[in-house]
């Protein structure tokens, strides 16, 4: 099984569609049966795709409107590999967008949810946070897949401890099954006894930790919004399983040595 995890800063970049276009590249490349993805942004004012253009869409939330500049839209149309998907809104991104979560799979989805973590749940506000899960079969199992974006470990409004909380007693109710969440956690692994800890003592099986071939792991290397002050490499986006499994590689991706960089976040990449 192949998963791919990228935060795609979406609508924000230079050149934007030209990095759609090498995105598209890489999953043909790479041939991923799961893809998760945040900051996942369409413009508000932009027209509703019509039921034709979502024939493989799962709609997770009943009331969601799909518009024509779909960050996630546009990719499937640029790689013309069919995924199912789905996407739901967050919040309101960069003042101007709706700004989403989504998940592809290369087989149909089964089922669905979407949860708020946050304890705000104001559209307008940033610090609003959900997660997105779907269930496929996968390699012939039948598996959820979360996306989130979480908040930050001392962000005193809205800290990630209760965030994690939230995700974690809905997760809970799917351990039954192998569960992974996968996303931009705001939490740095190198340090201790914060966000990334939180989660490994929860019994989450970081997939990084875990593989046999790795890199530096390391996936923003310049300040970004967020990390305004950072000179660093931070590893902050993760791929982690409920269950105790060991990836063959897990590696960073669309960092400019595998894949074009196309955001200011890199991927991140396991197969198992």
């Amino acid at each position: 099984m192949k998963i791919l995890t990228l935060n795609t800063h979406a609508w924000m970049e230079t050149e934007q569609l030209q990095k759609i276009e090498h995105l598209a590249d890489f999953i043909r490349e790479q041939q991923f049966d799961v893809i998760a993805l945040q900051e996942v942004n369409q413009s508000k004012e932009e027209e509703a795709l019509s039921a034709c253009d979502l024939e493989r869409f799962f709609r997770t939330e009943p009331d969601t409107v799909v518009r024509q500049d779909n960050y996630t839209f546009v990719l499937l149309q640029k790689l013309g590999i069919p995924y199912y998907w789905t996407w739901i809104p967050v919040h309101t991104g960069f003042e101007k967008y709706d700004e989403g979560l989504a998940i592809l799979t290369r087989t149909p989805v089964t089922d669905a949810f979407s949860e708020y973590v946050s304890v705000i749940r104001d559209y307008e506000n940033y610090r609003t946070r959900k997660i997105v899960g779907v269930k496929a079969e996968v390699r012939g199992e039948e598996t959820w897949f979360v996306s989130g974006h979480f908040g930050w470990w001392n962000d005193e409004v809205e800290p990630f401890r209760g965030q994690w909380d939230a995700a974690q007693e809905k997760l809970d109710t799917l351990k039954e099954s192998p569960v992974f969440i996968l996303g931009d956690f705001n939490n740095v692994a190198q340090i201790r006894n914060e966000g990334y800890d939180y989660v490994a003592q929860k019994g989450w099986n970081d997939l990084y930790a875990s593989a046999s071939f790795k890199d530096d792991g390391a996936t923003v290397t310049k300040a970004i919004k967020g990390w305004d002050e950072n000179k660093g490499k931070l590893r902050i986006d993760y791929i982690f399983s409920n269950r105790p499994l060991q990836a063959k590689s897990c590696h960073v991706v669309m960092n400019g040595i595998r894949g074009a960089v196309v955001s200011d976040h890199f991927g991140v990449a396991a197969e198992l």
